[in-house]
């Protein structure tokens, strides 16, 4: 896990929010995600900066659609966001949940 991730874990684990289990590197089909949360089908991924490159860009689309085709929705977070705004990034999940 990156710093940002431990960072979220530790504000998420344990049905903190809502009382909603997530789990950490879960394998959904062909990917890993960074944290999934089986009761409301919702992913969330925190993304280094490689994923700001065109190359990022269109392989996380590329993924993203493929999980939507699962029913699945992901959010995504900047790990900048994670660090300087973890209380936004969590009352934005809060808010899907």
């Amino acid at each position: 896990m990156t710093d940002a991730e431990r960072l979220l874990c530790s504000r998420i684990r344990r049905k903190q929010l809502k009382g909603y289990q997530f789990y950490r590197q879960k394998i959904i089909g062909n990917y890993i995600v960074d944290f999934y949360c089986p009761k409301t089908m919702l992913i969330i991924e925190l993304d280094g900066g490689q994923h700001y490159s065109a190359e990022g860009m269109r392989k996380d689309q590329k993924r993203d659609d493929y999980l939507k085709n699962m029913g699945l929705t992901v959010l995504r977070f900047s790990d900048r966001e994670g660090f300087e705004n973890l209380t936004g990034v969590l009352e934005k999940i809060y808010e899907y949940l």
